[in-house]
């Protein structure tokens, strides 16, 4: 099975938080957090920085790892597994903007456009949204269509 390693991070000021529109690629059509595959030889928060610089124009300075999600996938005959280490920022230099990856777009929490999201982000974005700190598995099919999930509240992410 192939394995992917990835961050997403969702910037959050008082009772908003930052999405932001895929334009191109996989996902492309969903909100989501910036985030991407970590590069040889950067750890994951080098890697979650990176993205967030890329594809908002942002710099994390203060930030938590809140979740870790693994999503498993058809390609083909072979099924994919991609590891996510979720983060919630709440402090960065610079003001997001557009990029040719993505377009950002500030909610109010209790209007996050969950329609318009990847299908497991209901299930476990209002409870780190609240706090929580939750390792998940996530089941998907060769439609995007979320098959089955498992999410468990931790003291401790691995």
């Amino acid at each position: 099975m192939k394995e992917v390693i990835t961050t997403i991070v969702f910037l959050r000021w008082n009772d908003e938080i930052l999405l932001a529109m895929k334009k191109r690629g996989h996902g492309a059509g969903h909100w989501n957090g910036a985030g991407g595959k970590i590069e040889p030889g950067e750890t994951i928060e080098q890697a979650m920085v990176r993205e967030c610089q890329e594809e908002i124009g942002i710099t994390p300075s203060v930030y938590e790892k809140v979740a870790v999600h693994s999503f498993y996938e058809p390609h083909g005959a072979e099924q994919s597994k991609l590891v996510a280490h979720a983060f919630i920022c709440t402090e960065w230099r610079g003001e997001p903007i557009e990029t040719e990856e993505m377009a950002p777009r500030w909610f109010a929490i209790k209007d996050i456009p969950y329609d318009t999201m990847w299908p497991d982000d209901r299930d476990w974005l209002p409870l780190v949204l609240a706090g929580k700190k939750l390792v998940g598995a996530f089941h998907y099919d060769d439609q995007n269509t979320l098959q089955s999930h498992n999410v468990t509240e931790v003291m401790e992410l691995p």
